[in-house]
């Protein structure tokens, strides 16, 4: 019975993606097809082979290791609020992490690192080899493939800018699916922060989390694909070269940092003005008269759209009014308030909890829209417009991938 129902439900998601498509007659059923193949087929692998999740485990490391060498950083100039000891003691209440000096920096190392790939011509190889396996399976460009790809590890902005040099050139509905994948999944450098979370209620937690953000990025590209079609690659890219190419290692790093200050910049100020505006919502809101006892809010109203959602990915009934709730939280505010709520959350089924740690492991925020939105345009300025234009629709599309996230781990349990 499960089976079925996770069945349903995903077929409900994509038909949804593709009543809100921009054009149904360009949709490509090989990308659909091969992006939920791929997706089922690494929630089995991963479920239930360990020795795959041990494997991707390991290349999570990578991503430790890189937040450890940005922490060596921002500790020294920002003292402990990057990340260095701290002067007094936590009193349970607070939290020693600071997005501003702690987890953005990261934006100018994979900048740097970026620049300096492009500059030894190792990124190119690396797009060319991801190209060929891609366009092979599942019909998708090696740029948006390697974007696709090391996004399941670092964040919606790192991820881009490792093919920053070929966002100008992408089709729309190409870079319309990067913007979703970011969307859908989880920068690596939290990862180990929602596993912490969510141990003491959840099993394995670290190795759902990790699964989770793995196969909500086929999954992504499979509503993309519906929302705004983009035509599958049949045909190599022609090799990328710079106008103005750095002349040797330490130019490529300084203009790799230099770029990355103004991406830091934008992001930075692109998420204080989006949450501030979702405040003023919310206060206006709140000056409404009293709905059934409660102050209206952004995230109760849409925690009332997604009731049906909650029932459609195998919620248990009793279950529902939380779950929804906390789909709410995620989309108005973000998911780790979601995740924190969920690990307080000791009346839910082990199976309701199960399939919304999938469900509510995506970035689809508002905060983190202003963080997308802010990053792309200084990337790519001459796609702002489109980056602009997408954007709520990137939001609805990595939504509806992590809710089929939930929805096959529904399925499969």
């Amino acid at each position: 019975m499960h089976l079925l129902h996770g069945c349903l439900a995903l077929i409900a998601l994509l038909g949804l993606a593709a009543l809100l498509s921009e054009d149904r007659r360009a949709i490509s059923p090989r990308v659909v097809v091969a992006g939920v193949a791929l997706q089922a087929a690494l929630a089995v692998l991963l479920l239930k082979i360990p020795a795959a999740s041990s494997a991707m485990a390991f290349l999570a490391q990578g991503v430790g290791a890189l937040d450890r060498a940005t922490e060596a950083g921002t500790s020294f100039v920002f003292g402990y609020v990057g990340g260095g000891t701290l002067p007094f003691e936590l009193n349970g209440k607070g939290s020693p992490l600071s997005l501003a000096f702690r987890v953005f920096p990261m934006i100018l190392v994979v900048c740097a690192l970026a620049s300096l790939l492009f500059h030894w011509g190792l990124l190119q190889r690396v797009v060319a080899g991801m190209a060929f396996v891609l366009r092979r399976t599942i019909g998708v460009g090696g740029a948006l493939g390697t974007g696709a790809a090391v996004n399941v590890f670092v964040g919606m902005v790192e991820a881009p800018i490792l093919v920053r040099p070929y966002l100008a050139n992408m089709h729309r509905g190409e870079i319309f699916c990067l913007m979703s994948v970011g969307m859908a999944g989880i920068a690596g450098t939290v990862m180990a922060i929602y596993g912490h979370i969510l141990q003491p209620i959840l099993p394995d937690a670290f190795a759902h989390v990790l699964t989770a953000a793995l196969i909500s990025a086929p999954a992504a590209i499979a509503v993309a694909a519906l929302m705004i079609p983009f035509p599958a690659k049949a045909e190599p890219e022609k090799p990328l070269v710079l106008a103005d190419p750095p002349r040797n290692a330490l130019e490529a790093i300084s203009r790799g940092t230099s770029d990355g200050i103004v991406i830091l910049a934008n992001v930075l100020a692109s998420i204080i003005v989006l949450l501030a505006l979702v405040a003023l919502v919310n206060a206006g809101l709140g000056a409404l008269p009293d709905v059934l006892g409660e102050k209206l809010s952004l995230q109760r109203l849409f925690s009332l759209g997604f009731w049906p959602f909650a029932w459609l990915i195998g919620i248990e009934t009793a279950d529902l009014a939380t779950a929804a709730k906390l789909l709410g939280e995620k989309t108005v505010l973000n998911e780790f308030v979601a995740f924190l709520d969920l690990a307080r959350e000791t009346s839910l089924s082990p199976r309701s909890r199960l399939i919304l740690t999938y469900a509510l492991c995506g970035f689809a925020n508002f905060g983190s829209l202003g963080i997308m939105v802010g990053g792309l345009s200084v990337m790519a300025p001459e796609r702002k417009h489109d980056i602009i234009a997408m954007s709520f629709r990137a939001l609805v599309a990595g939504t509806l991938a992590s809710l089929m996230g939930g929805a096959l781990i529904g399925a499969l349990t």
